[in-house]
């Protein structure tokens, strides 16, 4: 039996083109690589996966690369290339600051950078959560990193850029890798499924992007956990019940009855959710998005906001037809004063079924006035 091998490492990206989500960082990378103009230190910083450690290895790789390509691409067949993807390279070193956070580990770092590279042309040393570093390792930092010899390169990768002191900062080419959009992570996971000859719902790929937040990695790791629940199968009705997601139709349905000002069949549906084991802050949560969707759509050039599949993107439009612009903007009024009151209401049903029935009533009071 074949050794299983996790998505987010068996489809971590070997070239600058095939980073999701970061075109602009590979193309200002490519193009330093292009006119040798390539710094002595890098801070990489950004949500977690969005591709800042990937990103570090393939130019760690690529400026020690014999034969680079017309495309500013590893050849992969060079010893430093073949040496790199065996993990056996002693050009790149990649340390992790949350472990080794002391002036100990930094000092070690040191005396390392002090020894040329027997092969290839530069020793780059990769620092993750850097900005988990004590005072005084940074301190024993600053100086190496301030006049390293010439071929020292440093990338330094962190998700809380605010934390490094400036002395640092200043020494840096500073780049903010971006959340990836759920667009894009909606094709990668379609691209993955497609490899692993997994039938997938695109609206299903659709949740698990959203549910990501930004993050490729993770939305890799949701996958896989999906997938070892249903087989090479992936339906949308699976994803939403194995990842505790509430039904799109239920916001449509409440939007409906609100609508049409049935308060009986608000609470009966409203009762149904949470015998589902949904709480009531995620429905607030989950509501206020869905109007907030629905006023996005009164509005064709802001449609493309939607981060939906194209059918469920079309339920939206023809639900915000039904839907008055004043109507929608109340209405999010009432569910965000219920969201920052759930927490500490003391009857959260009450107030959940209130806000609810509030809304219902938006359009009699107009009528009555």
């Amino acid at each position: 039996m074949d050794q299983f091998v996790v998505s987010a490492r068996k489809y971590r990206p070997p070239t600058f083109d095939l980073v999701v989500g970061q075109r602009s960082i590979t193309n200002t990378l490519k193009n330093a690589i292009r006119t040798n103009h390539i710094a002595q230190a890098f801070l990489f910083c950004g949500p977690r996966g969005v591709g800042k450690t990937t990103c570090a290895r393939i130019l760690a790789k690529t400026i020690n690369c014999e034969n680079i390509t017309e495309n500013i691409e590893a050849c992969n067949e060079c010893e430093s290339c073949l040496s790199f993807n065996k993990s056996h390279s002693f050009n790149v070193h990649e340390l992790d600051a949350a472990s080794n956070n002391s002036v100990d580990g930094i000092r070690a770092l040191i005396d390392q950078v002090r020894i040329p590279p027997q092969v290839g042309k530069y020793k780059v040393y990769i620092i993750d959560e850097v900005h988990m570093l004590s005072q005084q390792a940074f301190n024993a930092f600053l100086k190496t990193l301030e006049e390293p010899p010439a071929y020292a390169k440093f990338i330094l990768a962190t998700t809380e850029k605010q934390k490094i002191i400036p002395t640092i900062l200043s020494r840096c080419q500073i780049f903010d890798f971006a959340r990836i959009t759920v667009e894009d992570i909606t094709k990668q996971l379609a691209y993955v499924a497609e490899k692993e000859s997994v039938e997938a719902d695109i609206n299903a790929l659709h949740i698990i992007s959203q549910k990501a937040d930004g993050a490729m990695r993770d939305a890799l790791s949701i996958f896989d956990q999906i997938v070892s629940i249903t087989g090479n199968s992936i339906t949308y009705t699976q994803v939403i019940e194995n990842l505790n997601v509430l039904d799109y139709d239920y916001y449509f349905r409440m939007t409906d009855l609100i609508l049409e000002e049935k308060g009986s069949e608000i609470l009966l549906l409203i009762n149904e959710i949470i015998q589902k084991g949904f709480n009531g802050d995620d429905f607030i949560t989950g509501f206020g998005s869905h109007l907030r969707n629905l006023l996005i759509c009164k509005d064709p050039a802001t449609i493309p906001l939607l981060e939906t599949s194209a059918d469920i993107r079309e339920k939206y439009s023809g639900q915000s037809a039904k839907c008055p612009a004043p109507f929608l903007m109340e209405a999010l009024e009432i569910n965000n004063k219920a969201d920052t009151q759930y927490k500490i209401s003391s009857n959260q049903r009450l107030l959940l079924e209130l806000s609810l029935l509030q809304m219902a009533a938006l359009e009699k009071k107009k009528t009555v006035r």
